[in-house]
Parts: structure tokens; C-alpha cells; sequence
């Protein structure tokens, strides 16, 4: 399995492009299907956000405002979508925050996306949180891994007015845990683990963020 320092850095990663996707100029685009088998890592473990198919681009005077966007009919994938535009077909950048929220609870317990946001919330009010973590990572740095669900959870909320601005609240924190991985024995990150690469002993280009997290072991 990837090792914590590795998943704190994906997450970063993640983050990063896709505040890269959402400040495109003149118009914020909007992947609408952010989920882990669209996490590609390449050869390095660097993350990169594919299959923008579904992407759109939300006008600038809809931008500038509430940025949101009303589309005839909602695309993306169950469990990841946003709730408030699967309900209303209001599109926004802050869509993808809610997916975002789904995907870092995933890199933190390894568990499948269905009711994870209730599960999580509910470990961290009874102070059990520690038993949602993946089990398969034995050195977690408690209190961030704490942290980063609880902001997980904010991302992940129902109303879209309620989740986190990506550059502004996000952000600050992905950079905070990457810097922690980096500064936590760096070499470390790669020992115990062998890449489908070497397993099969076929260069791969890319692969999915998907097997590492549920699949690999």
C-alpha cells in the first residue's frame, strides 16, 4: 500500500491541479467526474487528474458571482457527484470540492465511497477515528490524518455554500501535509512497496490511483 508520506503528497497534488483546472482564464473549468480512477500516478508516484470529458467550462459572469452554472442535465459518477447540482443542475467549481472531499476520505482509510462521509463523522465524534484509518499503514501521524478528515468532511458537505474555498482553505492545508511528508524521512516512502511495474515487469506510463488504493496491497 502507499505509505502515509506518499498520500499526503497525492492529495496535494490532486489539489493542485485541480485549483489549476478552476482558475483557467477566461472561464473556470469544472471536471464534474473527479473520482480515484481518474487519479493517474505516473512512473514517479506524481499524481495527474485525467478524462476530463465531462469537464465544463462555467462562463465568467456566472464565475465572477456565485460561480455556478446551469446545466440541462447532471453528468459525473454516483457517490462522487455533487449532491446540490445532481439535485438542481447548478454547476460550480466548488462541485468538484465535494468529490475532492470523497476522494481524500478514500486516501485515508482506503474504504469504498457509499455513506464514508457519515462513517468518518461519526468515528471522529465517539474518538474513534484511529479504527477508520487503513489498517495497512501502521505509522500515521495522528493528529494530521485527524485534521485532514475533518477538512475532508467539510469538502464533502450536502450545501455547496458550505464547503471550503480550494485556493484560499484548502490549499494552505494539502501544502502543510505535503511538506510534513517530505520532511518525515523522504527515502522512506518507497521502501516496502513494489509498482505493478516491477510485478509484471511491463513499463507502465501511468496507472490508477484506483489500484494502489484499493487493489494493491
Amino acid at each position: 500500500p502507499l505509505p502515509w508520506q506518499l498520500r499526503f503528497k497525492i492529495a496535494a497534488e490532486i489539489g493542485t491541479g485541480l485549483l489549476f483546472l478552476h482558475q483557467t482564464k477566461p472561464e473556470p473549468l469544472v471536471h464534474r467526474d473527479l473520482k480515484p480512477a481518474n487519479i493517474l500516478l505516473d512512473r514517479n508516484y506524481v499524481a495527474k487528474i485525467s478524462d476530463v470529458g465531462l469537464a465544463r467550462l462555467v462562463p465568467p459572469s456566472v464565475a465572477d458571482n456565485v460561480t455556478q452554472y446551469r446545466m440541462t442535465s447532471a453528468a459525473g459518477t454516483f457517490c462522487y457527484i455533487d449532491p446540490e447540482y445532481q439535485q438542481t443542475g447548478m454547476l460550480g467549481v466548488k462541485s468538484d470540492i465535494y468529490s475532492l472531499g470523497i476522494i481524500f476520505l478514500q486516501i485515508l482509510t482506503a474504504r469504498p465511497p457509499m455513506g464514508l462521509t457519515h462513517h468518518v463523522g461519526r468515528a471522529i465524534e465517539k474518538g474513534t477515528f484511529d479504527e477508520m484509518l487503513d489498517p495497512r499503514i501502521t505509522d500515521w501521524p495522528a493528529e494530521e490524518a485527524l485534521g485532514f478528515a475533518k477538512m475532508a468532511i467539510k469538502c464533502a458537505e450536502l450545501r455547496r455554500k458550505d464547503r471550503p474555498d480550494l485556493g484560499k482553505e484548502v490549499m494552505p492545508e494539502l501544502n502543510r501535509l505535503r511538506e510534513l511528508a517530505e520532511s518525515n524521512d523522504h527515502h522512506s516512502m518507497f521502501s516496502g512497496f513494489t509498482s505493478p511495474s516491477t510485478q509484471s515487469q511491463v513499463s507502465l506510463q501511468m496507472v490508477s490511483f484506483f489500484l494502489y488504493i484499493f487493489i494493491l496491497a
